[in-house]
C-alpha cells in the first residue's frame, strides 16, 4: 500500500461509517497510536543488553526507544527502583501506519505455523494487545547479529468505544485474525 493513511480515509472510514451508522464522520474509530514494548529483566546484570534491545527496536520501528524504569524495588527479583528493565516506542502518524503495514503483511506471515492473531485480546474499551515470541520475524533484524531471542508486546490504541468497532477497524486495515 502506498499510503496507509489514504487507504484509511478512502476505504476503512466509509466502510465503518456505513456498518455502524454513525451520525458524523468524526465518530468513525481510527487508530490513535501503536506502543511496542520490550521488557528484559536480565538487563539488571548487564547494561549492554538494554543497548542491544534498544538498537533492535529502533531498527524494527524506525524510531528511537525510551527506557522503562522499575517503579518499585523488589528484593526477590534483585530489582532496585529506577533501574532500567525495558524499552518502549510509541508510534503515531505515518510511521505508525508504515509499521502496521509491515507487521500485518511481512512480519506475521513469517511466524511458524501462523493461523492468525487472537481475536479475543481486546481490553473492553476498543484497544488490542498482542505479543510476539521473537524479534526475528522482522526483516530488519539480521539473524547473525542478535545475542538472544526476545519477544515484544504490541498495543494498538484506537478511538473506538467498543471491542466490536475496534475489531472491525483492525480487520479492515488488514489484521489477520483467526477464524
Amino acid at each position: 500500500m502506498a499510503r496507509m493513511k489514504d487507504f484509511y480515509k478512502e476505504s476503512v472510514a466509509p466502510a465503518l461509517f456505513k456498518k455502524f451508522g454513525y451520525k458524523s464522520v468524526m465518530q468513525t474509530p481510527k487508530l490513535d497510536k501503536i506502543v511496542v514494548n520490550v521488557g528484559c529483566g536480565e538487563a539488571k546484570e548487564n547494561a549492554k543488553i538494554i543497548e542491544n534491545v534498544s538498537n533492535e527496536l529502533a531498527a524494527i520501528t524506525g524510531q528511537k526507544p525510551v527506557p522503562c524504569r522499575a517503579k518499585k524495588s523488589v528484593a526477590n527479583f534483585k530489582l532496585r527502583e529506577g533501574q532500567v528493565i525495558g524499552v518502549k516506542v510509541t508510534l503515531r502518524g505515518e510511521i505508525m501506519y508504515e509499521f502496521l503495514d509491515r507487521l500485518f503483511n511481512v512480519a506475521l506471515p513469517r511466524v511458524r505455523d501462523f493461523r492468525g492473531i487472537n481475536p479475543n485480546s481486546f481490553d473492553g474499551r476498543g484497544n488490542y494487545s498482542m505479543g510476539l515470541k521473537e524479534q526475528l520475524i522482522f526483516p530488519e533484524i539480521e539473524y547473525d547479529k542478535i545475542d538472544a531471542v526476545r519477544g515484544m508486546d504490541i498495543n494498538f490504541i484506537t478511538t473506538a468505544k467498543t471491542d466490536e468497532e475496534a475489531r472491525e477497524l483492525l480487520t479492515l486495515m488488514g489484521a489477520p485474525f483467526e477464524k
